[in-house]
């Protein structure tokens, strides 16, 4: 996984170069290159980066399981 997470991120890295490098030379072609690789960057690689990040962990110590009680006593 971490290897692919590595190719995605050259593929977006790659995609939004050429779409700036064309941009230079030709106005207005390589903006379709630059939003696909902002959609890939947005839609595919962050989700798998936070799945790969996040999996096997324990994310309850995140929750505000008893931030109700914790107010209830204050008052």
């Amino acid at each position: 996984m971490n290897i692919f997470l590595k190719i995605l991120v050259a593929i977006v890295i790659g995609f939004v170069a050429f779409g700036y490098y064309t941009n230079y030379y030709n106005e207005g072609e390589g903006e379709k290159f630059i939003g696909i690789g902002v959609l890939i960057f947005a839609f595919i690689l962050m989700p798998l980066f936070v799945y790969h990040r996040y999996k096997n962990k324990d994310l309850s110590r995140y929750t505000f399981k008893n931030f109700n009680q914790n107010e209830n006593e204050n008052e």
